[in-house]
């Protein structure tokens, strides 16, 4: 079906997907300051807060950002999937930082705290530790990450970190039991929707990217797909790939207010 898609559209590559490098990804002002905070996070060795509905494009700022890093200068680290609690991500950093992790978990924590400050010490490389899905972090994870912040006596950090994860973990933070780690969250950033005028745009500066310069989407289909989408990346994504399948379906040119429709109806179902 791309193959068919892409002959069809005359694109020379597809518009809407994830295969796209992170430089053609279209800067709306949300992703730009995203991006911004995420590189002055890491600049300063700071903790830092990222927070969006699904779809918002968290890790895609996060992607971009990482992507400028000097990889001489910065060893990233990324936690995909935090469920493994505090003793599966302290023994992913001590992997990534070439140890082998300890048997029982306070040494964990020690040996830890000990490669990450090393790391920047010894190799004068900059750990950056991100971990996604953070709101699915407990409160006891959090504290000890916390705690690996704190080891440097407030000297600074040997590392930054980023946690990344839905609105959920910005209202966790201001828990009173939390108050420690919230007081050590230099920069927090909350992505929201874009509006109409930015959806039209990242449109536009996908399909320019795939090759079509020219008026594909009609204006009520894109209205209709940032209604249908509230302006999230992922679900406006969705929605255009579906609003050209149905188009080329019914052997039209020109993605039209009924492909639209016919993509939102498809997608709620």
């Amino acid at each position: 079906m791309i193959e068919k898609l892409q002959t069809h559209y005359g694109f020379t590559a597809m518009p809407f997907g994830r295969s796209i490098p992170v430089q053609a990804l279209h800067p709306h002002p949300g992703h730009r300051e995203a991006v911004a905070r995420i590189q002055w996070c890491v600049d300063q060795r700071q903790t830092g807060v990222i927070t969006g509905e699904v779809g918002a494009g968290k890790t895609v700022a996060v992607r971009a950002a990482l992507a400028q890093l000097e990889a001489s200068r910065h060893q990233v680290i990324y936690v995909a999937d935090p469920t493994v609690g505090m003793r599966g991500i302290q023994s992913q950093i001590v992997t990534a930082l070439g140890g082998q992790p300890a048997r029982y978990s306070g040494v964990l924590a020690h040996q830890t705290a000990s490669l990450l400050a090393g790391e920047l010490d010894e190799r004068a490389r900059l750990p950056v530790v991100v971990i996604d899905e953070a709101h699915l972090l407990a409160n006891t994870d959090l504290e000890s990450l916390r705690m690996l912040t704190n080891s440097a006596l407030d000297t600074g950090s040997h590392f930054a970190l980023l946690l990344i994860g839905q609105p959920t973990l910005r209202r966790r933070l201001k828990l009173a039991v939390l108050a420690a780690l919230d007081q050590r969250v230099s920069t927090r950033f909350a992505i929201t929707g874009m509006d109409l005028t930015e959806t039209a745009a990242y449109i536009r500066h996908h399909l320019k990217y795939a090759g079509r310069s020219d008026t594909l989407f009609s204006d009520d289909a894109v209205a209709a797909i940032h209604q249908g989408s509230r302006g999230y990346p992922r679900a406006v994504n969705n929605l255009a790939v579906s609003s050209l399948i149905a188009t080329y379906a019914a052997g039209k040119a020109i993605v039209d207010l009924s492909a639209a429709q016919s993509a939102i109806t498809e997608n709620s179902e």
